[in-house]
C-alpha cells in the first residue's frame, strides 16, 4: 500500500465508536480539527506528509462519523476521548507531535499541559484558549446555529459545556509558563474569532516558543494557505529528526 492512502478506520474507547483517518509510515502525528470541523479537514496534509509520518486524525467525540450521545459535552470529555484514542492505537509510550486547530488546539494543550512526557512537539493553529471569544465571532456561530434551528436542521457540532470554576472560554493563560513541548503557534492576522493581539500577548508566556502570523482573514489559516502550511509544518517536526 502506498504511504499516501488515507485509510478510513474505526475503534472502540470504552462503549463510544471513534472513526478517524491513518495514513502514512514514520513517527506518530495525531491531528485534532476544530469546533466545526471534522477529520476530513486534514486530508491534504495528511497526503503531503505521509513519506515521514504516521498520521491519525480522529473525528473529536460528537464529530463526524464518531459517536454521539450527547448534544454538550466538557472540554475534559473531549481530553479523555482523544487520550483514549491515542492509548488504544498503542500511541501512549510514543513522544507524539501533536497538532490542533481551534478547540482541536486546546485539546492538545490540554494534553501537553497533563502528559508533558507525551508530547514531542506541539503546534497550535489559532487555537481555543488564549482569548475570549470575539463579539463577532459569537454573532457568526449564534447566527448559524439559529438559521439550522429555524431550518429544522439537525446541528452538525455538540455544544461546548463549563464545568465549575472553570472559565468560560476555557482559557489557560496562568499554565503556559509551564508547558515543556517545543510549539509552534500560527494565527491569521484577521481572525474574527480569537483576535491576533491576544494570541501575541499569549505567546509571550510560552517558553521557546515559534509564532508564525499568515496573512489574511480568517480562522483557518492550514486551509486557506494549504500548501505553504504543510512545508511549514514538515519541516517544523523534522527539526529534531536524524
Amino acid at each position: 500500500m502506498s504511504s499516501s492512502v488515507i485509510e478510513s478506520l474505526d475503534l472502540k474507547i470504552g462503549e463510544r465508536k471513534a472513526h478517524y483517518l491513518k495514513a502514512g509510515s514514520g513517527p506518530p502525528v495525531v491531528l485534532i480539527h476544530g469546533g466545526a470541523d471534522d477529520s476530513k479537514t486534514w486530508a491534504e496534509t495528511m497526503t503531503a506528509l505521509s513519506q515521514s509520518y504516521t498520521l491519525y486524525a480522529p473525528d473529536m467525540l460528537g464529530y463526524g462519523l464518531s459517536d454521539r450521545d450527547k448534544t454538550s459535552y466538557y472540554l475534559s470529555e473531549f481530553v479523555d476521548f482523544t487520550l483514549g484514542f491515542i492509548q488504544a492505537l498503542g500511541l501512549d509510550s510514543a513522544a507524539l507531535a501533536l497538532v490542533g486547530h481551534s478547540l482541536g488546539g486546546r485539546i492538545c494543550l490540554e494534553i501537553a499541559l497533563q502528559h508533558p512526557e507525551k508530547v514531542r512537539r506541539l503546534v497550535l493553529i489559532d487555537t481555543v484558549g488564549f482569548a475570549r471569544l470575539a463579539r463577532w465571532g459569537t454573532f457568526l456561530g449564534a447566527a448559524a446555529w439559529a438559521i439550522r434551528e429555524a431550518r429544522g436542521r439537525r446541528q452538525p457540532y455538540p455544544r461546548f459545556l463549563k464545568e465549575d470554576g472553570e472559565d468560560k472560554d476555557w482559557r489557560c493563560l496562568d499554565k503556559l509558563t509551564t508547558l515543556k513541548a517545543p510549539t509552534l503557534v500560527i494565527w491569521n492576522r484577521r481572525d474574527p474569532y480569537y483576535p491576533l493581539r491576544e494570541a501575541i500577548k499569549a505567546k509571550k508566556l510560552i517558553p521557546g516558543v515559534r509564532f508564525e502570523i499568515f496573512p489574511g482573514y480568517g480562522h483557518a489559516p492550514h486551509v486557506k494557505n494549504r500548501d505553504y502550511f504543510n512545508n511549514l509544518l514538515l519541516s517544523y517536526l523534522n527539526h529534531d529528526q536524524p
